[in-house]
């Protein structure tokens, strides 16, 4: 995940695209370039597509210069640009929500996890949100795939409750492209790290990463698995 300071936490390739380049600084460019939304948008294009678009549109190589790294004439690059743009804009909408309406949504969330409060968090989801995580290994398995509004409204406000006393400070922050948090202990340590995918004015899929090899370039990383000893859960929620 990306959140203003580099970070590697994004399991999303773009091979086509970067293959086009022997120099690693584009690829590594390419990643800095489009946001986690844009880069499922890509999967949706053939691989010439993909690479024409991003060659182009991307990085403003004329098409004639592209049409000697595909193997493609110029026409023929001109519309697969062309055709590219068509699917990522008949894609987008899914993600075509106001910066604003979705920074206040996350808001939202966000203070509803720290307090507990599944109805907002309930109000806030879709039907069929999902949560996504990198738990295990690391990491405690606290953050697995979850499926379903009820489902996740309460993994969030239980987890929002456990950790009420122990000085769990959530930091607003853009993660690829979304609204997001870094979650932070009593001492500013690095707990781990949400995204939200908006659509609607509803949260759509939650992306979590606690793995502390991903973390570190946020800051000092807290130990996980010491914060959940400490916080057990409460036996009657």
């Amino acid at each position: 995940m990306n959140t203003g300071a580099q970070s590697s936490g994004s399991d999303m390739q773009t091979d086509d695209a970067s293959a086009a380049y022997s120099d690693p600084e584009h690829a590594a460019e390419l990643a800095d370039s489009v946001s986690m939304a844009a880069l499922l948008l890509l999967e949706r294009l053939s691989p010439e597509q993909r690479a024409v678009f991003v060659l182009h549109d991307v990085f403003a190589f004329p098409f004639s210069e592209i049409a000697d790294v595909v193997g493609k004439s110029e026409t023929a690059c001109r519309q697969l640009a062309s055709r590219a743009r068509r699917e990522m804009q008949d894609g987008r909408p899914r993600f075509d929500v106001d910066r604003r309406e979705r920074e206040e949504l996350a808001t939202r969330f966000f203070d509803a996890v720290t307090v507990g409060d599944v109805d907002e968090l309930r109000g806030l989801l879709a039907a069929d949100v999902e949560v996504f995580g990198d738990g295990g290994g690391k990491a405690p398995q606290w953050m697995r795939v979850v499926v379903g509004q009820d489902n996740v409204a309460r993994m969030f406000a239980g987890l929002g409750r456990r950790f009420a006393g122990s000085g769990l400070q959530a930091e607003p922050h853009e993660v690829n492209g979304q609204p997001g948090a870094v979650f932070r202990d009593a001492a500013g340590a690095v707990i781990n790290v949400l995204a939200l995918d908006v659509l609607d004015g509803r949260i759509q899929v939650i992306r979590s990463v606690i793995n502390p090899d991903k973390l570190h370039h946020l800051g000092p990383v807290a130990d996980a698995w010491a914060l959940m000893r400490e916080t057990p859960p409460d036996p009657g929620r």
